[in-house]
């Protein structure tokens, strides 16, 4: 926790994105299409900019709450695109919180100084790792929606209504839930092979272990969906058991470095 160490500038910065994604939330209802999507760039810029300021210094910082910040930016980066193929698709309130949250957070933890990286190739392992973050936050986010969705309509309710027809919905959720699958495929693949490197052999620690048990339980769930047909409940309790354990492989264990036990 630095805050007495950043710069005016940074912290200019980070008030100016966090307010922006304050102020997306808090307007939504009263902004036009267009104003919102003015306001989403710029703070999405601003957003990039505290991102530069942490991994473009020297030494660059990384930690669970930097790694929290990328995946957020990537997250509304990815639902832009979205509204943009999908117009109906409208959910800003949760995703700008979200924002305003990873903004600050990762300026009240900058995460730990990195020196001397052990290879050159390591920032790969961080970038497929942090992807596939994304690419599951989406499918969380989406089966969030969905499953609200649905009880609104057994309640007879529309004001949950995500946009697009459901089956759309479930289609775009495991599409993204297939992409972060992938993604984490390549995390495993390349963290093995940089612990082999560099150390001789595989390593086993928490970060390890609850990203092997979220990769299983994302190839129960896709297989429980060609095989059995899983949908709604079901396929949502167990994407979120599996994102949950992704959670906790690299964020988790770092949170309780960083913060709890305060080492590096």
């Amino acid at each position: 926790m630095i805050l007495a160490a950043s710069p005016w500038w940074n912290t200019a910065l980070v008030l100016s994105a966090a307010l922006g994604y304050a102020a997306l939330a808090l307007g939504r209802l009263r902004l036009q299409a267009p104003a919102q999507r003015t306001l989403m760039s710029l703070t999405w810029l601003l957003h990039a900019a505290t991102l530069l300021v942490g991994f473009g210094g020297q030494p660059p910082k990384f930690g669970f709450a930097p790694a929290l910040s990328v995946t957020a930016w990537l997250v509304l980066a990815v639902y832009a695109i979205e509204t943009w193929v999908y117009p109906r698709l409208q959910s800003t309130l949760a995703l700008a919180g979200l924002g305003t949250v990873a903004v600050l957070l990762a300026w009240v933890f900058p995460g730990s100084d990195h020196h001397n990286l052990p290879s050159q190739w390591l920032p790969l392992h961080w970038a497929l790792g942090v992807a596939s973050y994304a690419m599951f936050a989406m499918a969380v986010f989406h089966a969030w929606m969905m499953r609200r969705a649905e009880r609104a309509m057994r309640l007879g309710s529309s004001e949950a209504t995500p946009g697009m027809p459901l089956l759309g919905l479930e289609r775009l959720t495991f599409r993204f839930v297939g992409a972060g699958f992938v993604l984490l495929t390549a995390t495993l693949l390349a963290g093995g092979w940089f612990a082999v490197t560099l150390t001789g052999g595989w390593v086993w620690n928490h970060k390890t272990v609850f990203s092997m048990l979220a990769w299983l339980t994302t190839a129960v769930l896709l297989w429980g969906r060609w095989r059995l047909g899983w949908r709604g409940r079901t396929a949502a309790r167990v994407l979120y058991a599996g994102a949950g354990l992704l959670l906790l492989g690299y964020v988790g264990s770092r949170f309780v470095l960083e913060v709890l036990l305060q080492r590096a």
